[in-house]
């Protein structure tokens, strides 16, 4: 009777566990989003995790698309944190099959940032930010 009760429970755990274990550690997709995060907040009751906000703007003037996405690395997040008001890139991976809000409040998983320090204002045409303009003219007076 212990046998008939306690193994079939004991292959859920297992299965439960496998399941989760590579629904973590499986990508559906992996890509990058570049904009300005406007907002990154840790939220959760129990499970803590960074929800943030990117601001895409695709032509200087028009409506922001906003991306949301979740962060669970702390040392990443702090990078964020630092980064917010600049432009930035994030680096993604989506993650399916994740049930609840325990694991994320997205699908999307920030694994990395890079900040941009140039604002593009058309397809190449760049603007350099004001330390790059010191730095090259100081360079060039040498």
């Amino acid at each position: 009777m212990l046998k008939r009760l306690v193994l079939p429970l004991i292959a859920l755990v297992l299965l439960a566990t496998l399941y989760f274990w590579a629904a973590l550690n499986w990508s559906y997709s992996t890509g990058d989003r570049a904009g300005w995060v406007q907002k990154l907040s840790n939220k959760g009751w129990v499970c803590k995790t960074w929800e943030g906000e990117l601001a895409m703007v695709s032509l200087p003037g028009s409506t922001p698309e906003k991306f949301l996405f979740t962060v669970r690395d702390d040392a990443v997040a702090a990078r964020i944190t630092h980064a917010i008001g600049k432009r930035v890139s994030l680096h993604y991976e989506e993650k399916v099959g994740l049930p609840g809000s325990c694991f994320g409040e997205t699908r999307h998983y920030v694994i990395g940032v890079t900040v941009s320090d140039e604002i593009p204002l058309a397809p190449g045409v760049m603007v350099p930010m004001p330390h790059e303009a010191t730095a090259a003219a100081s360079a060039a007076s040498r």
